[in-house]
């Protein structure tokens, strides 16, 4: 099901995502200021487990998803917000990540492709604001990977990952900056899936490679700051732990879940304002 609204999505959207205007600095925000919001992501980006999800580079007006969520809270008030949204469900970040899902036998479909080649291009450069969510795909991927290729040294292997993929989510950067150049960017980190639902019966070990993964991954993107990116805490938040915050498969958010990422994201995206990402809360060390 996933693959074919990818592909109807991909048909509908293929003349939209071809072009690029001027950009426009996002701030100061104010009701008459023209604002564009692009949003890069994989499947979270068209709430895929909420009650409402849509199509791929639908607007979906009536989406249950974070996306969806921080769009119509943008237009309040009667601003008028152009948007592009990306998100392809089943995407990764990179080729590097997508290269190892084929050699851990666990391929990637070519429609979804990766964030870097996939999306990065169509950034409208009229785009004032960006939400970037990568990750989850990914985070499984490399778990996988270190589980399933017989590696000498588990940590230093997933490691060794982690660096490659905070070097691509800073190309990917680049290239959106390349694009938009005065974009407000802002980068939602990862919740500690160790501890998410659709592993809850996973043995302690493969939990300790999954948060080793997670964590990792969200250091990257909490490295960003250093970057002028806004960066939410995802990682931190006590409310993307619990089961009733998630779809049935225990990865997607559900409605809850969902509500959580856009009022945790909608400070930075409007306003430009949100707190540094915490390096020492409990959700970082759920598992030994």
């Amino acid at each position: 099901m996933t693959r074919i609204l990818l592909i109807a999505g991909l048909v509908a959207g293929t003349a939209a995502c071809t072009k690029a205007g001027t950009p426009t600095s996002p701030s100061p925000d104010s009701p008459s200021q023209a604002t564009f919001y692009t949003a890069i992501g994989a499947s979270d980006g068209i709430g895929f487990g909420s009650s409402s999800p849509c199509l791929p580079f639908a607007e979906c007006p009536q989406g249950k998803g974070y996306v969806q969520i921080l769009l119509q809270r943008l237009r309040e008030g009667g601003r008028t917000v152009g948007h592009r949204n990306l998100s392809l469900p089943g995407s990764v970040l990179s080729q590097a990540v997508f290269d190892l899902a084929a050699s851990a036998g666990r391929p990637i479909d070519n429609l979804a492709g990766n964030f870097i080649e996939r999306e990065a291009p169509f950034v409208p450069g009229e785009t004032t604001h960006i939400t970037i969510f990568a990750g989850g795909n990914d985070a499984n991927t490399i778990a996988f990977a270190a589980r399933s290729q017989n590696v000498a040294n588990i940590p230093t292997f997933v490691d060794a990952q982690v660096r490659q993929w905070g070097t691509d989510l800073e190309e990917l950067v680049a290239r959106i900056r390349a694009r938009a150049p005065n974009a407000r960017i802002v980068a939602l980190n990862l919740p500690n899936l160790a501890g998410a639902p659709y592993l809850a019966a996973n043995p302690v070990v493969e939990k300790s490679i999954m948060q080793r993964v997670a964590v990792g991954l969200s250091d990257r993107v909490n490295a960003l700051t250093a970057r002028n990116v806004l960066v939410v805490d995802l990682m931190c938040d006590a409310r993307l732990y619990l089961p009733a915050n998630y779809a049935s498969d225990g990865f997607h958010p559900g409605d809850g879940g969902y509500a959580v990422f856009a009022e945790l994201t909608l400070p930075a995206l409007r306003d430009g304002t949100n707190r540094a990402p915490s390096t020492t809360c409990a959700q970082r060390t759920l598992f030994p």
